[in-house]
């Protein structure tokens, strides 16, 4: 299986790369484009790019990625956008952790390889929703598989939003079965549940995991639209709100929602664990954080 995946292991890590290249440019547009609205007579904000590198326990290159971070911009407060492509071997507790999901030979041969993109954007004006996207590969000798998927974080949601942000997605997954939207919206509703809270971290989206079909091609292709289904579906809510004005009262209201999400994203979030069990990056890892947060 090594050899037969060279190719699309290529393949994949090329399309987490243009994808981050394409929000990128997306995001700085919408900074250079504020031009009525709060902040809007503010400087634009910029992406500080970052190479992260990842080492194995012997000191052999084991991989890395680009974190690129926009931080207080007059649109977003906090945005990063980060790719990575890391391989090795896994520790004992991530083999353990592999194995009960059902990912055959981890005990006899526990090489990986992952690359993928995650984003995470917080917002200066409280009417701007938060974002979280995120799609990945991983592989090992004896199985490959895709996950990802995007959800919206408002801390005051308009229900236009939410269904736009939606119509999207679907839209987006509709060519690919139309059982998938459905399935991939309940998953995410169930996912991104704080338990702690009994409530919602959002207003949802779609999520997969261990995405295997048998057939890489379409896996792929399923992918990559998920992954082209976020800036249609994100970029006119900021367009929208981030001409809105806001009261100390609205960002008291967002500053509690990111508690939240902070929350969320330090129990139970299996990128967040993933990624500090393997030894990538911290600063990488913990960038979906809030620059500020509030709890009662």
């Amino acid at each position: 299986m090594t050899d037969e995946f060279t190719q699309q292991k290529t393949r994949a890590a090329a399309w987490f790369r243009q994808l981050r290249d394409d929000i990128v440019a997306a995001f700085e547009g919408l900074e250079d484009s504020h031009a009525n609205g709060p902040l809007s007579d503010t400087a634009p904000g910029r992406f500080e790019v970052s190479d992260t590198r990842r080492h194995s326990e012997d000191g052999s290159d084991a991989g890395g990625g680009l974190m690129s971070v926009l931080r207080g911009g007059r649109v977003f407060e906090k945005v990063g956008v980060n790719v990575s492509e890391v391989y090795g071997t896994l520790g004992e507790a991530a083999q353990r952790s592999m194995a009960a999901r059902g990912v055959p030979g981890m005990d006899s041969d526990p090489r990986f390889w992952a690359s993928g993109i995650s984003l995470v954007a917080h917002m200066q004006n409280p009417h701007a929703p938060a974002v979280h996207m995120n799609t990945r590969m991983f592989w090992t000798p004896h199985a490959w598989w895709f996950g990802g998927g995007s959800d919206l974080n408002p801390c005051i949601e308009y229900p236009e939003d939410t269904a736009h942000f939606h119509a999207q997605q679907q839209a987006h997954l509709d060519p690919h079965g139309i059982d998938l939207y459905p399935t991939l919206k309940a998953w995410a509703d169930e996912y991104f549940f704080v338990p702690h809270r009994n409530r919602a971290r959002g207003v949802g989206g779609i999520f997969m995991d261990d995405r295997n079909t048998g057939d890489w091609e379409a896996d792929f292709a399923l992918t990559q639209d998920i992954g082209r289904a976020f800036l249609p579906a994100y970029v006119p809510l900021i367009e929208k709100r981030r001409v809105q004005d806001w009261s100390e009262a609205d960002k008291d209201t967002q500053l509690v929602h990111r508690g939240l999400y902070a929350e969320y994203n330090l129990v139970y979030d299996r990128g967040t664990k993933f990624g500090l069990a393997t030894g990538h990056d911290a600063n990488a890892v913990l960038m979906s954080l809030p620059p500020m947060a509030k709890w009662l």
